[in-house]
């Protein structure tokens, strides 16, 4: 059995934590789960909700509209 160390960017969040830091309310996350309208991956620890944080930066990343490759 191996043991997963978490960096500083796989900290996991919760649901309050992880939409504090999107800037939503905590249950838009929990509708775009439900619906499936945005596909942010959560880890389900029992019946608690949990986010990394590098997995939020990839979705605000993919999110990104303008960057500096467009303005060239």
């Amino acid at each position: 059995m191996s043991t997963a160390i978490l960096s500083a960017d796989s900290e996991l969040l919760t649901r309050e934590q992880a939409a504090r830091y999107l800037g939503v309310k905590p249950q838009t996350l929990a509708v775009w789960h439900t619906t499936h309208r945005h596909k942010i991956p959560l880890i389900k620890v029992g019946s608690k909700v949990r986010y990394r944080k590098s997995d939020l930066d990839a979705w605000l990343e993919s999110r990104t509209i303008g960057g500096a490759e467009q303005a060239q």
